[in-house]
């Protein structure tokens, strides 16, 4: 009887183990399991060595008089241009130059016959729109009357440029050397209307170390704003003492005749909105100093610094937005500090009367003195020049943009942006480094998730982050493709959906750590729970198994 009850207890602690072995344990492992969804690692790890080649369309046209009739019949001619650049162990670039040489039509030779290098400009335009990023190199002869004596290279508001030629570079000269000849100066037109490597490796200072002969690009890059799906423009005029001045200013249809062109033709890089408001009783929190000599109130170079903290308290801030905000401010002195001269460290007055300080915005002193007669009536009222501010506003804004036009070499014209506010090798040369950013900003931030991910294990994936993620590399993939063909504004609109994705992933509410148990403490949370359950069953699988033993001992002995 004892030994049927001792049998009968072992079975059912064989059947309890099992039970907890077979169906609780993984029942358990199952049910408390992170969810981590697949993710392209492979690709993500081939992105983080950023292998990227850009390709420009470049077009050579030979105008009337600059070929001998030998030359012409070897054209045209296509020839390609590679440079690489190992910019660190990681990074790489190349640029590769597609030129196409051929002469001018018909209708390109009456349009190059116009009084002006403007009109001729305008009217080669007409014919043809040349696709985004490319250029177009006019080559005319020296007895062209498009250009001035001393000018070589003309740079027009579209992607065109008009190179002229010497008679001693074509006379007794065959088509290569010729050609050879005249690549330096396209070269030196492409730097200046498509882009150059201090301007892309600007672009990267993210990711790589800028390197020291690199420090204006450098500069220019740090001043301007990164590169966002959308900004946020404020105009504010500050009004410190309206007892005395009762201003008015038009800005809506400044904005619409000044800032809106500029914005609308910036459309592919970024969306733009745009508000303004009226502070009174704002200060600028500097006390300007008076100069006898001058009669007028100074701000000098070393207190700007101090200016934008206090006024920006004042100002707000969209919290219903997350895009980088401008900030233009528009200043009137009081009655007491007019008029109000801003100084450089030369001690000399601005000519603009304004300063902008690097990714926040610029400040306009606007000086109402010259409104005042002999026995002013206060308050008064006063009518804001707009033109004159937004000229000022208008060049700060393509400065925080990014929009920089490089140093020109000597016998360089460039001619003015127009109405517009923006040429349009300009916008390819902002658009050239904004997505290479974008694309290495983008394959950073999905460099650092994955690993992110792979040292933390206990972090749930979901399927929407999965998806981001996977959006992300087709995007990059896609821009890079593009830029390697060449198709600048489909690899640009790839760029800002990758950063767009890669954004999304990296700050989704469920990658947050603190959401999840470390180690230790679901440790103390299970260890109550089965503990008490797991003693009984090992003691009485480690009793069944020393009464296993005695037994085998025992037969063992009897058979001996």
């Amino acid at each position: 009887m004892a030994a049927l009850q001792r049998r009968q207890g072992q079975h059912a602690a064989l059947a309890i183990a099992a039970v907890v072995i077979i169906v609780g344990v993984p029942l358990w492992w199952r049910t408390t399991e992170t969810y981590r969804a697949w993710l392209p690692v492979t690709q993500i790890n081939e992105l983080a060595k950023l292998q990227l080649q850009l390709s420009v369309d470049v077009e050579v046209v030979f105008a009337r008089g600059t070929l001998t009739p030998e030359q012409q019949k070897k054209v045209p001619l296509t020839q390609t241009q590679d440079e690489e650049h190992m910019v660190d162990e990681d990074t790489a670039l190349r640029y590769r130059y597609e030129t196409r040489y051929r002469t001018a039509t018909i209708m390109e030779e009456d349009a190059l016959n116009q009084p002006t290098a403007a009109e001729a400009d305008l009217s080669l335009h007409t014919l043809s729109e040349s696709p985004c990023g490319s250029v177009v190199v006019y080559v005319i002869p020296e007895a062209s009357s498009l250009l001035p004596e001393v000018v070589e290279v003309y740079i027009g508001q579209r992607r065109t440029a008009m190179l002229r030629i010497g008679a001693q570079m074509r006379v007794g000269r065959t088509l290569k050397q010729l050609l050879a000849h005249l690549e330096p100066r396209i070269q030196q037109v492409l730097q200046v209307m498509s882009f150059s490597h201090s301007d892309i490796t600007a672009a990267l200072s993210d990711r790589v170390r800028p390197s020291p002969g690199n420090k204006e690009s450098l500069a220019d890059s740090m001043r301007a704003f990164k590169s966002s799906p959308g900004y946020e423009i404020t105009f504010s005029l500050l009004n410190p003492d309206p007892k005395s001045h009762r201003l008015h200013w038009d800005i809506e249809s400044a904005v619409q005749n000044y800032i809106q062109p500029l914005l609308t033709k910036l459309a592919p890089v970024a969306n733009f909105s745009i508000d303004s408001q009226i502070l009174y009783y704002a200060m600028l929190g500097v006390n300007p100093r008076y100069d006898s000599s001058l009669s007028a109130y100074t701000l000098s170079a070393d207190s700007l610094a101090h200016v934008i903290n206090p006024v920006e308290a004042r100002l707000g801030s969209n919290a219903a937005s997350s895009n980088p905000v401008l900030n233009f401010l528009l200043y009137v002195p009081d009655a007491h500090h007019s008029p109000l001269y801003i100084h450089d460290h030369k001690k000399q007055k601005v000519h603009s009367n304004a300063f902008h300080s690097p990714r926040w915005g610029g400040i306009m002193v606007y000086n109402v003195n010259d409104f005042y007669g002999p026995d002013p009536v206060f308050p008064m009222d006063i009518n804001i020049s707009m033109a004159k501010v937004m000229g000022v506003f208008l060049a700060q804004l393509r400065l925080l943009l990014g929009v920089q036009s490089s140093a020109t070499p000597p016998g360089f014209v460039v001619a003015s942006c127009g109405s517009a506010g923006l040429a349009d090798w300009e916008l390819d040369r902002l658009m050239w480094s904004r997505t290479v950013e974008n694309v290495a900003t983008a394959t950073t931030t999905i460099t650092s998730l994955a690993q992110l991910l792979d040292q933390i294990g206990n972090i749930v994936i979901n399927d929407n982050i999965a998806q981001q993620v996977s959006s992300t590399v087709t995007s990059l993939q896609l821009a890079v493709a593009e830029l390697e063909a060449g198709n600048l504004g489909f690899a640009l609109q790839y760029s800002k959906e990758a950063i767009l994705a890669s954004e999304r992933a990296f700050f989704d509410p469920s990658l947050l750590h603190l959401l999840y148990f470390p180690d230790d403490q679901k440790f103390a949370i299970y260890i109550p729970l089965f503990l008490p359950m797991c003693v009984p069953i090992l003691l009485s699988l480690l009793k069944m198994l020393s009464e296993a033993r005695q037994r085998r001992k025992e037969k063992q002995a009897k058979r001996d």
